[in-house]
């Protein structure tokens, strides 16, 4: 008789044999060049990351790049910019486009670079040499004195913060020629060259009357433009009265620093705003802005200042849509999501980690969805985890961090919902995709992953299941492979994640998923 456990019969479709390993040594199915392109673009940073180093990120955005349309490396530059709130990588695809196609460069230029930071950062790009140039040219030149000419002079002047290259260095590069008095003297100001002081925008001139010590209130700059005076602890409580949501958020330790917190009122009134449900809706705020702003704060920062936050968190989960569907929520807790999720970068490396960002997710999911179930993974599924639907969704997502180390079989978690005879129709994986112990000891082709395997036969107790992969690191492979209907792909760990769960529970989506949509993006 044959081997029964090597030719044992199998309901259901058979899964596809992987055609690659991934980053771990483990099977895998590689991305094509608009997908990978994608997945760099939406979860890239250049920073170093548990399998890789910035430079093996340059390397693929060139490399998918130059196989890709300039059509889709501009709708790209535009998807992770707008939806997935990257930085970094939008700049470097816009630095392809100017060789590649600079009449699209000129057409996506104002909607990617978008701000100061997007300025400074793609003109260092330019200079740099990684993307065949080293200077602006003619074209990027041009690009960068209408992106000037555009901003009123207040807008400059307050953008003016931040070095290498300083918004100075960028005006020195391409000579913009002022239209009026005013603009004239303000490029001579910030160039520390000749000028008409009574020209001046009424701002610098507040400004630099406020640093002499003849102006007693605060001018409207960037707060970071005063962080080298010195400040009563009154007048940091005057800054951050007057920031915004954002800003609230994003400045508690510094606050703290100053003494903010001890000027009468000012716990109530910051925690009040951060609690405002018209303020978070405003601000479009999304779980993980806020997640990274409760795992950040200090202890400095007073109790009803961090209740707000989680607060916040329950009025942002809002945005998270329902799926409709009962869902299992594969939350990866293996040793190489310890690692920042933005990567490792020295001095400027996130606290929130990939794992802080899956458990996260999951928490939300399980918030927005109470039938689901979340199944914590490393080598085996955590299923004793005691998570509740109900409590804080920071407490669900910190308990569920505190879950696993070591290595990665994400089909575990599948095989598991199989011997449970589980129901339900989707599975959604939260992980980097860097599964490789299910592989250990087999055959290396000729087989599927253990993610398409048992997911096949999940299939077969629950017809029309579907599945995502949310990945969040910018490697060049998946554990399933996208099937339209079937299985969707999709990276980043911006908030758009959620919406696209949805539209593809829904049905909605593009025959090519994922990618479908950022094809859809409108260049006009």
């Amino acid at each position: 008789m044959p081997n029964q456990q090597l030719f044992s019969s199998h309901r259901g479709r058979s899964a596809p044999p992987a055609d690659s390993l991934n980053e771990a040594g483990g099977l895998a199915y590689a991305f094509g060049p608009r997908h990978a392109l994608a997945q760099l673009a939406a979860t890239g940073t250049f920073n170093q990351t548990f399998y890789g180093e910035p430079v093996d990120q340059l390397e693929g955005i060139r490399r998918a790049a130059d196989q890709c349309s300039p059509e889709f490396v501009a709708k790209t530059a535009l998807y992770a910019r707008q939806r997935g709130q990257m930085k970094d990588m939008p700049a470097a695809l816009c630095a392809m486009l100017s060789k590649a196609d600079p009449a699209l460069l000129a057409r996506v230029f104002p909607r990617v670079i978008d701000n100061p930071r997007m300025l400074r950062g793609f003109v260092q790009m330019m200079r740099s040499g990684a993307f065949g140039r080293r200077s602006l040219g003619s074209g990027p030149k041009r690009l960068v004195r209408e992106w000037l000419e555009a901003r009123s002079d207040e807008q400059l002047f307050r953008g003016s913060v931040g070095n290498s290259p300083s918004l100075a260095d960028v005006i020195k590069m391409v000579h913009p020629r002022p239209r009026s008095d005013a603009r004239r003297a303000l490029y001579g100001y910030l160039l520390g060259r000749p000028h008409d002081p009574a020209a001046l925008p009424r701002v610098v001139v507040d400004y630099e009357a406020f640093k002499r010590g003849e102006r007693a209130e605060l001018p409207e700059v960037d707060f970071r433009m005063l962080t080298s005076l010195e400040l009563t602890r009154e007048q940091w409580a005057q800054i951050a009265l007057r920031g915004r949501w954002h800003q609230t958020r994003m400045n508690l330790n510094t606050y703290a620093r100053h003494g903010v917190f001890e000027v009468e009122g000012m716990a109530d009134a910051l925690a009040l705003r951060l609690a405002s449900s018209d303020e978070v809706r405003a601000a479009r705020a999304f779980p993980y802005q806020l997640f990274a702003a409760f795992l950040n704060v200090g202890q400095a920062v007073p109790g009803l200042v961090r209740d707000a936050l989680e607060q916040a968190m329950e009025v942002a989960t809002e945005n998270v849509p329902s799926l409709g569907t009962e869902a299992h929520v594969v939350v990866d807790v293996s040793g190489s999501m310890s690692s920042p999720i933005t990567g490792h970068r020295k001095g400027a490396s996130s606290k929130v980690r990939c794992v802080d960002v899956a458990a996260l997710i999951a928490a939300t999911l399980l918030r927005r969805n109470p039938g689901s179930s979340v199944l914590p993974v490393d080598t085996r599924v955590h299923a004793e985890h005691g998570l509740d639907p109900r409590a804080a969704i920071m407490k669900n997502a910190a308990r569920l961090a505190r879950f696993g180390g070591g290595g990665t079989d994400l089909g575990a978690a599948l095989r598991h919902l199989n011997e449970q005879r589980a129901t339900g129709g989707l599975i959604v994986i939260v992980s980097d995709c860097e599964s490789w112990v299910d592989a250990r000891g087999t055959s290396r082709w000729g087989r599927a992953t253990g993610v398409m395997e048992a997911f096949r036969e999940f299939q077969v107790r629950n017809p029309g299941a579907r599945m995502v992969c949310i990945d969040l690191q910018p490697y060049g492979s998946t554990q399933a492979p996208d099937a339209p209907g079937e299985v969707m792909n999709v990276g980043g760990f911006s908030d758009a994640v959620f919406d696209q769960l949805a539209t593809f529970v829904r049905g909605d989506m593009s025959p090519a998923q994922w990618v479908g949509e950022i094809e859809a993006i409108s260049l006009a």
